[in-house]
């Protein structure tokens, strides 16, 4: 539609559009529904399964303003971005209303509760290669948590994606390879490669941050880094027109000074996701936190451990110290519970979508912080130093500005803000004189009803309101003729007649009046509260952390305190001793069973660092070397640990190559993805690291497989010299023992008993004897008749022979020996022919 032919306020539309990305979706509010036209009304016609009209031609559909967030709610799921004409001026009747697009909506920028999760981050992050570094940053708008980080290689990128699985992913137009190797993360957002300029971007980041350089962040030298956090800036203040100001701090990433967890290892160990369910990963086991913030940051520990001995030691001693007194630790544990989500409420406050509700949740939170205070200084005994001090020291007293609030608002604020009924009476003398005349105006209306039904003799006469015609009042058509003649007819329904006096108009425009200017006044006045309040939100978001560590370190001690975990020793030596430990998951699993404890004791020099475990599927091989890898992780986040003694040497790096499956997507098979994994090991692993390999080389024929594990098996023995669980079902490699100094052999011990096996789950040291598959197929279920077979074939085979025709089996229907028919063996002649002969 041309702008000549257009109406004004579709002239409006137009040039609201215009400024605007093709693919993005305008919502343009008129009155009380958000309409959409052209493409964009037949595209969200469709996923919203709402109704497609026309009219003039141009397609148009419609949402009611007061549910729009659920409809903006399921756009942003199907992958679209969303823009909000809101109308900003003044309504007044036969005049154009001004409109401006108020923000943009995109995956990673929602802010609605709704729709994301109150335990995981939700993130927007922009990635940027530069030279041989690549660069990435993320930000949370829901908390202000801004970060950015570079890495050394494009696997070490996909791990650290893979651990803040974005919502949306920023990427220059001029990379689209990069993005490629990456395997097309979800979210994926194409922008103008002006936006990740490093000069550009070290602007936008110094502007924002008052800052004239960021040395200070400890990112003053990451070029690729700060290509990628200057795009995100950028994107959200300009393409996104978002307020960033609750963006306090800019925060090197703390994977790059942890231990490095490679996506397939964070995958085989189900550290926050497993296809068995949550409940079946590390975090759940660990996760008794109070508060949504104290979740997300439990989760952040679990997903990055670290390698600095002071740091974990802290964290230890705080969880030491809650422990102690479990009256203490159920008191704070109390007072947490009733902490909101602190870190989003501000977010949200922030940011100028915050209601009355946010203000009133917020003034809570922060009425709780001496009492909270109080406790850590019971819990620390007065002494002012370790984390608990520290955490202490963090946490802000703002209990005036928490009184104004609560001295201000109602008891249970309203929703919404532009609808009144936010303060109490009492607060703004104007407000209450607004107040007043509007209910003087409403009982005057009530004592008019009941004098006009008295002068007229209709029982049946109401005073009735609405947003069209205003105040008017309704006679039913069987009592016309009782109308008196200073009544003046304004609408005619089918079963009524509507008038108005002049009395009656006049009362109208006062109450009104009066509403609306108390409405307008009550707005006024929240925002300037929020601003209040907003004012002291770097000391709030630092209070929030501060609870949230508090929080996480509680969840610690609780899990500990449930299930008798040990302190761990720690140390930087390339020890690994754990005395009874336990599988942290299944020692809370099982149901009317005792979980088998194991030892484990691995040695960086002189004594065992390749442990090679044999033994048959089910008995507990993969479950034991998981257990190893995850409370060894576990330690490194400063939990205590499922045992009842342990030393852990710690480890730079976990790595793990654990079950069977293809990438179809890329086009690999079981074997391949094994392969690529086990390269990324080799390549990667160190003498620092800890190695779980279970069943390395079973996807291809045994003699390939044997080489390759025992070349794999060797190779980290003599030449990573890394801390190794080696599961095997190929029994040749425990001669290992007897040639590398540090391997020692291992197995899961079972008793045979009436021609049936039982699995003792107990780690004992030696080879295997055997490897029990034909009893486990019988465990399984394979028929009587297969498993019979199966023994013959196997007979055979350890004679020397081949499994070759005249072998008896027995059908389960029959008593009688069966004789297998067989094709005659046919001799061929296999040498090579001459090419000219």
């Amino acid at each position: 539609m041309s702008d000549a032919a257009a109406t004004p306020m579709m002239k409006q539309y137009l040039a609201m559009r215009r400024d605007l990305p093709e693919d993005v979706l305008l919502l343009f509010r008129l009155g009380d529904f958000y309409e959409m036209f052209f493409e964009d009304a037949k595209v969200a016609s469709g996923i919203l399964n709402v109704a497609l009209t026309k009219r003039n031609g141009v397609p148009m559909c419609g949402v009611p303003h007061h549910a729009a967030q659920s409809y903006i709610g399921r756009l942003i799921r199907a992958g679209k971005r969303v823009a909000i004409g809101e109308q900003v001026g003044e309504v007044i009747p036969g005049k154009l209303v001004q409109r401006e697009v108020s923000e943009v909506i995109s995956a990673g920028t929602v802010t609605d509760g709704r729709f994301i999760e109150a335990d995981k981050g939700h993130f927007l992050a922009g990635i940027f290669k530069e030279g041989k570094k690549f660069g990435l940053a993320c930000v949370d708008l829901t908390t202000g948590g801004f970060e950015v980080g570079e890495f050394d290689s494009v696997e070490a990128l996909h791990d650290e994606l893979t651990r803040l699985t974005p919502s949306e992913l920023l990427y220059a137009e001029e990379q689209k390879d990069l993005l490629e190797v990456l395997g097309t993360p979800r979210g994926a957002q194409v922008c103008e490669g002006y936006l990740f300029l490093q000069e550009q971007g070290f602007h936008a980041l110094t502007k924002h941050f008052a800052v004239q350089s960021l040395d200070g962040f400890g990112c003053g030298e990451m070029t690729a880094g700060v290509c990628a956090a200057g795009a995100v800036m950028q994107y959200l203040q300009f393409q996104l027109r978002k307020d960033v100001g609750h963006l306090k701090r800019l925060r090197v990433m703390s994977s790059l000074d942890g231990v490095w967890i490679d996506a397939a290892s964070q995958s085989h160990l189900e550290l926050v996701q497993s296809r068995g369910g949550a409940e079946h990963t590390l975090l759940h086991a660990l996760n008794r936190t109070c508060t949504p913030m104290g979740a997300r940051l439990l989760r952040r520990w679990v997903l990055h451990p670290l390698s600095d001995l002071e740091k974990l030691v802290a964290r230890q001693d705080g969880v030491a110290a809650l422990l102690k007194d479990g009256r203490l630790l159920g008191q704070v544990r109390e007072m947490l519970k009733e902490i909101r989500d602190m870190e989003r409420t501000s977010g949200r406050l922030s940011q100028g979508s915050g209601n009355a509700r946010d203000l009133s949740s917020l003034a809570q939170a922060l009425n709780l912080v001496p009492g909270l205070k109080m406790l850590l200084e019971e819990v620390q005994g007065g002494a002012a130093k370790g984390l608990i001090a520290q955490l202490h020291g963090q946490m802000f007293d703002l209990t005036e500005l928490a009184a104004e609030i609560e001295t201000a608002l109602v008891e249970e604020p309203p929703a919404t803000i532009k609808d009144g009924g936010i303060f109490r009476e009492g607060i703004f003398a104007e407000l209450d004189e607004l107040r007043s005349a509007s209910m003087q105006g409403r009982d005057w209306l009530a004592k008019l009803q009941n004098d006009e039904i008295e002068r007229t003799g209709i029982k049946s006469l109401k005073i009735k309101y609405n947003a069209v015609f205003g105040y008017f009042i309704e006679i039913t058509k069987s009592n016309l003729s009782s109308v008196p003649a200073d009544y003046v007819r304004k609408q005619t329904t089918s079963n009524a007649e509507r008038f108005i006096t002049d009395g009656l108009k006049r009362m109208e425009d006062k109450i009104l009046g009066a509403d609306e200017r108390a409405k307008a006044l009550e707005l006024e006045e929240f925002v300037a509260l929020r601003t209040r309040a907003m004012a002291q939100l770097e000391s709030i978001q630092q209070t929030a952390e501060a609870m949230a560590t508090v929080d996480v370190l509680g969840s610690l001690a609780e899990t500990a305190r449930l299930f008798n975990y040990a302190r761990p020793a720690l140390s930087e030596s390339r020890d690994l001793f754990i005395r009874d430990g336990r599988h942290p998951v299944l020692d809370q699993q099982l149901a009317g069973e005792r979980f088998v404890p194991n030892d484990t004791e691995l040695e960086g020099v002189e004594g065992c660092r390749l442990m090679v475990i044999t033994g048959p599927n089910m008995a507990g091989k993969s479950t034991y070397i998981r257990q190893v890898a995850l409370l060894t992780l576990m330690a490194q986040v400063g939990s205590f640990l499922p045992a009842a003694e342990a030393h852990i040497g710690l480890v730079d790096r976990i790595f793990t190559r654990i079950g069977a499956s293809d990438d179809l997507s890329k086009g690999q098979s079981t074997f391949m993805v094994e392969m690529n994994e086990t390269a990324l090991i080799l390549n990667h692993a160190t003498e620092r690291s800890l190695v779980i390999l279970d069943e390395i080389g079973r996807g291809t024929s045994t003699f390939d497989g044997l080489s390759i594990a025992w070349s794999v098996a060797e190779h980290l023995h003599d030449v990573i010299g890394a801390r190794t669980l080696f599961a095997t079902h190929y029994h040749e490699l425990t001669a290992l023992a007897g040639i590398c100094s540090g391997a020692r052999n291992f197995n899961v011990a079972v008793k045979e008993w009436n021609q049936q096996i039982i699995f003792l789950r107990k780690i004992v040291a030696g080879s295997a004897e055997k490897s029990y598959g034909i009893q486990v197929a019988r465990l399984a279920g394979v028929p009587e008749g297969g498993l019979h077979r199966a023994r013959g074939i196997l007979d055979r085979l350890e004679a020397g022979h081949p499994p070759n025709e005249g072998i008896t089996i027995m059908r389960e229907t029959e008593t009688e020996p069966v004789v297998r028919k067989r094709r005659p063996v046919v001799e061929v002649d296999d040498s090579q022919l001459s090419l000219f002969g």
